[in-house]
């Protein structure tokens, strides 16, 4: 279930980051942070299932900090 959510989130964001690519139009810029920070910790939890706890606590720390850049923008 992780797994599909995690790929799900990083092809929109792809396609969001690749529409503001080539039509040099930035207004999808949060949602594509948003997505991004989604997915860490997405991949954080998956992380935590595994038992690999540092990659986890690294995820989920990079997740807070695009929320952080996220909201101040």
């Amino acid at each position: 279930m992780l797994k599909i959510l995690r790929i799900s989130l990083a092809m929109l964001g792809l396609v969001m980051a690749l529409y503001g690519f080539f039509t040099d139009n930035f207004w999808l810029l949060p949602y594509m942070l948003f997505l991004m920070g989604v997915m860490l910790l997405v991949m954080g939890l998956e992380e935590f299932q595994k038992g690999r706890t540092e990659y986890g606590y690294i995820s989920v720390a990079a997740c807070i900090f695009l929320m952080i850049v996220l909201f101040t923008i």
